[in-house]
């Protein structure tokens, strides 16, 4: 039942970009209007040949993208980049504890139902008035189509991919307060996103085209920082990168600084205008870096990270 608007708050619908980017015109068409049939990756986003590999084999065969990573690998904003360059609308759905499958097809606002008839009014008459269209149901309608992004499904419970099989798989479902059967007018390409915090159930993972979002090596990582600081000096850049992958590789932390952090990190080494020099000592070795706390979330492993210093320290 539907007590407030807030309840519906995860569904979020983006509309097509006014300008897009310079992208390959399909053959169908020459018009910029037309939706594209490849991802050849983005300006703004940077995409390795499997991810986009992934992405178009997933359109081939219309099943849907799981895209698995650790956390800040830009999972989301890949829904957000392969809507903005095969020219489609962008639905998203982001999943919190309490989300049942449900309210992705359809809720039925009995309370305002029942609130209206003691007020008279004549809506009560026409139940229509009372079902509160999901993600997916506006997705199935579109009149063209449309980028579905399942954030975090993972969050859910255990039996939440479950529920959603059939309508994932058969593009239809049925509403039985109005006995209507809806189907999609056309098949939207749907991204789900995982953090891996819970293993996803068989049948499920059988329904999808799986990818996961390895952590950039330095290569990878350079670029992504060129697209959000490209004016950035690079003995900063070197001097950040290194200290960076070495507090990555710091055994028994509980959290890793993810690639949205070290973005953030660098973004206040330019405010703050730190020096690459004071990224490590004279001698090379590692030393607590200014402006930490972007990078590491935890006490346990700003501890950790501290002992580390000192024993190198003691070590010269």
């Amino acid at each position: 039942m539907v007590r407030n608007a807030e309840r519906y708050a995860p569904f979020t619908y983006t509309r097509k970009p006014n300008q897009l980017r310079d992208f390959r015109a399909i053959k169908m068409s020459k018009s910029s209007d037309q939706p594209k049939t490849r991802f050849d990756g983005s300006a703004s986003y940077v995409a390795t040949d499997d991810l986009k590999l992934a992405v178009n084999a997933a359109m081939a065969l219309q099943r849907p993208l799981l895209i698995k990573g650790e956390p800040g690998t830009g999972k989301t904003m890949l829904a957000e980049e392969v809507a903005a360059a095969l020219n489609m609308p962008l639905l998203q759905w982001h999943i919190k504890s309490t989300t049942k499958a449900q309210q992705g097809l359809y809720e039925y606002d009995a309370v305002s139902r029942l609130r209206d008839s003691q007020l008279g009014d004549e809506k009560v008459n026409d139940i229509r008035n009372y079902i509160i269209k999901g993600v997916l149901w506006q997705a199935f309608e579109a009149n063209e189509p449309t980028v579905l992004l399942i954030d975090e499904i993972d969050k859910a419970d255990i039996e939440f991919p479950n529920d959603l099989l059939r309508e994932i798989d058969r593009m239809e479902f049925y509403v039985y307060e109005t006995r209507e059967l809806i189907k999609a007018k056309h098949r939207p390409l749907v991204i789900i996103t995982s953090n891996n915090e819970k293993e996803l159930p068989d049948a499920f993972l059988r329904r999808c085209f799986f990818h996961y979002i390895a952590f950039p090596d330095a290569d990878t990582m350079q670029r992504i920082v060129d697209v959000h600081h490209p004016k950035i000096k690079q003995d900063l850049l070197d001097a950040a990168l290194k200290s960076f992958y070495q507090i990555r590789s710091l055994p028994g932390l509980k959290k890793k600084p993810s690639t949205s952090e070290l973005i953030d990190w660098l973004k206040l080494l330019l405010a703050e205008d730190i020096s690459p020099e004071a990224l490590y000592s004279q001698d090379e070795k590692i030393v607590v870096p200014p402006l930490h706390g972007a990078l590491l979330k935890n006490e346990q492993d700003v501890h950790l990270f501290e002992r580390l210093v000192m024993m190198n320290r003691n070590h010269r």
